[in-house]
């Protein structure tokens, strides 16, 4: 009983929650809840929403408040004791979700619940959704085959936690200390100085460089040094790799050949032709030939503008730096200073204007404009980090609607990249309405010396996606767990309230509110804000064109997987690069190795959804552009009709009522700086 995963009434107490906790807390509630399931299709014939969908949602929240910490905490605090715990739970919770979808009497009640006119348009939602994962979980599959499911997810499970814990590990054991502090010429004073401040907290004498992604960004763009470039490029193009300084010690080769030919089974199982087929049973792109054919136009419209980018670089570099032949290490450091060199601005040069504090601030005063809501902090809440903050979410009529912690900064030990998780789900209990929390992770460059941390304004965009997320997960009005928030959005629109809030961080009127230097409180002069957005769409082409390269790669990868060729996984990318890609890596390059989007989270036969959503952001901001960017009754219009919906409805119909129409890609296009017109 003094399990704290076993007592959770509130927001976690993540200070108590110990590896010993986690499988016992599991193995009783998975078996509470098994014992529970029975009785309830025991209980009577006549099932209906209220005996049977409302308390399984009781049910399945309940180990979700279990497990949400262990599974944030694994990537925010990773330690081998807590990986053991967490791994052992992988196959039990797979085989337990399995097995709940493969229940042919659970499924029979269900259809009985179908039948029910009176369900409201969320309870509606909810019960076609969860039919049709009845049937992709393989419920009408014979009993043979039901088994040989259970066992590839289980396997599944493992593998993706595997992959992570590979990148994570690759990650973190490559550094390169530095004696002399000339090694890092051109590189800012600010990363100069995480990088002697890093090698301070392991006890050592110099300046540590790190593949966590502050310290790798900030080598690539502003090292003069070429061959510290290269040998840093070198060590983070081969993560988790056959090739490279640790090669073959964390390689996720066999891992991914075993993922693909997994999924591959498993979409033959259930009567797909392929994996990226079974992706899409649950998105909004219509078929396989619709999406490859989205990106296909995307790539010809952006390639030959790519291509001019990258010789105008070369040009660049040769001409004023004496460069014969730019090398991928080369890229980012030469874009740099062309882009000095053309605008008379760096990211440095931003970055005093973006401390956190008001960046943060200024993001809640644009949400209040927006939506009318009021943001502020919680104190003495219980968290996993002395970093994390925690803020509530007030309406416009004081009503509260949600929380979330804020954990912003890199670290050991902590997974790389930025993303928003689900804490807590809105949802109507027998006594009142739970209300959304939710997990806002960043990884930033920390504070130093004292000085607040200074974004740079990719990452303030980071922020404000993530944000958005964020948003759309706690502003949802549905009482139906199963589509409240971002549940049961199709994956390939639940980016559209990220990337539409992006759009804010370019207007002059929302930069004034989070823009202000963090020593003399100066806005950014008009000078600067000029040349940032001059700059906007400096190599649009070139940035369009790598998106797609992942994008193809990965539905391509799913959807012409033949068993037996293999995965063929680098002749996949191969492939995809002489025809999207302009910039050509080196042999030993193993992106694909720390691809964890595609091969350990939710994004596999669905990164394309990036651009596809985009599409919508692109056109949703159109409106603010035609009304204005503070009009409330935009902004409200865009709660109601999006944010507050959750996957309670098809994002189709909800972009219809806040556009008028349907989409179209001229925005996107506008927005990115690409012609509209193809050749």
């Amino acid at each position: 009983m003094n399990n704290p995963l076993l007592q959770l009434t509130d927001l976690p107490p993540f200070s108590q929650i110990k590896p010993e906790h986690v499988e016992p807390a599991i193995d009783r509630v998975l078996a509470d809840n098994r014992t529970e399931v029975e009785r309830l299709l025991a209980a009577t014939d006549d099932y209906n929403w209220d005996n049977l969908a409302a308390p399984l949602a009781d049910l399945e929240d309940r180990l979700n408040r279990t497990w949400s910490p262990v599974s944030h905490m694994i990537a925010v605090v990773n330690s081998e004791a807590l990986r053991e715990a967490h791994n052992a739970c992988l196959p039990k919770l797979s085989q337990y979700a399995t097995e709940l979808g493969q229940n042919t009497r659970l499924y029979a009640a269900f259809q009985q619940v179908a039948q029910d006119t009176g369900l409201d348009t969320a309870q509606r939602k909810a019960i076609d959704n969860a039919l049709r994962d009845f049937r992709l979980a393989g419920v009408d599959l014979p009993e043979e085959k039901k088994q040989r499911y259970m066992a590839i997810q289980q396997r599944l499970s493992t593998l993706a936690a595997k992959f992570s814990e590979n990148v994570l590990d690759a990650t973190q054991a490559w550094s390169k200390l530095e004696e002399s502090e000339n090694s890092l010429s051109g590189m800012p004073a600010s990363s100069i100085a995480m990088a002697r401040q890093t090698a301070e907290q392991k006890g050592l004498d110099g300046w540590q460089l790190t593949l966590e992604f502050p310290s790798y960004f900030a080598v690539m763009s502003y090292a003069d040094n070429r061959e510290l470039r290269e040998e840093v490029y070198h060590a983070y193009a081969t993560r988790a790799s056959d090739q490279g300084p640790h090669a073959g010690k964390f390689d996720n080769s066999p891992l991914m050949e075993e993922i693909l030919a997994l999924r591959y089974e498993l979409a033959k199982l259930l009567g797909f032709e392929n994996y990226a087929e079974r992706s899409l049973a649950t998105k909004m792109a219509p078929s396989t030939d619709r999406v490859i054919a989205f990106l296909s136009d995307l790539a010809n419209r952006s390639v030959g503008m790519a291509r001019e980018e990258l010789d105008e670089l070369a040009a660049f570099a040769r001409e004023l730096h004496g460069i014969a032949a730019l090398q991928p290490w080369d890229i980012t450091y030469y874009a740099e200073k062309l882009r000095q060199h053309r605008y008379a601005l760096s990211q440095e040069d931003l970055k005093p204007y973006f401390p956190e504090p008001r960046v943060v601030s200024g993001l809640f005063e644009v949400v209040k404009r927006l939506y009318g809501l009021q943001i502020d902090e919680l104190q003495d809440v219980d968290t996993w980090h002395p970093s994390v903050r925690v803020f509530e979410i007030r309406d416009r009529h004081d009503e509260l609607r949600g929380s979330f912690y804020l954990d912003l900064y890199a670290r050991e030990n902590k997974r790389g990249g930025a993303w928003m998780d689900e804490c807590l789900s809105r949802r109507a209990t027998a006594e009142d309405v739970q209300l959304p929390v939710a997990f806002l992770t960043c990884n930033f460059t920390p504070p130093l010396d004292g000085e607040p941390a200074l974004l740079t304004h990719n990452e303030v965009i980071t922020l404000f996606h993530e944000f958005g997320h964020g948003l759309h997960h706690m502003l949802t009005q549905v009482d139906v767990m199963a589509v409240s928030g971002i549940s049961g959005v199709p994956w390939d629109a639940v980016e559209l309230p990220s990337q539409f809030l992006e759009n804010w961080c370019w207007e002059r009127e929302p930069v004034d509110l989070i823009a202000a230097h963090y020593q003399s409180g100066e806005p950014l002069p008009n000078t600067l804000y000029s040349r940032m957005i001059a700059a906007k769409n400096f190599h649009a082409g070139m940035q369009m064109v790598r998106q797609l390269e992942f994008s193809l790669f990965d539905f391509r990868l799913h959807r012409d997987y033949d068993p037996a060729q293999g995965a063929q996984i680098q002749e996949t990318l191969d492939a995809v690069r002489s025809e999207v890609a302009v910039i050509k890596p080196p042999q030993y390059h193993r992106f694909q190795h720390s691809f964890s989007h595609i091969f350990a989270g939710g994004y596999a036969a669905g990164y394309y959804s990036y651009k596809w959503a985009e599409v919508l952001s692109s056109d949703a901001f159109a409106r603010f552009e035609e009304t204005g960017i503070f009009n409330r009754d935009t902004g409200l219009a865009f709660l109601e009709a999006v944010l507050e919906q959750g996957g309670a409805r098809d994002p189709m119909e909800l972009f219809v009522k806040f556009r008028g129409r349907e989409p179209e890609i001229d925005a996107l296009l506008r927005h990115s700086g690409i012609n509209a017109c193809t050749e």
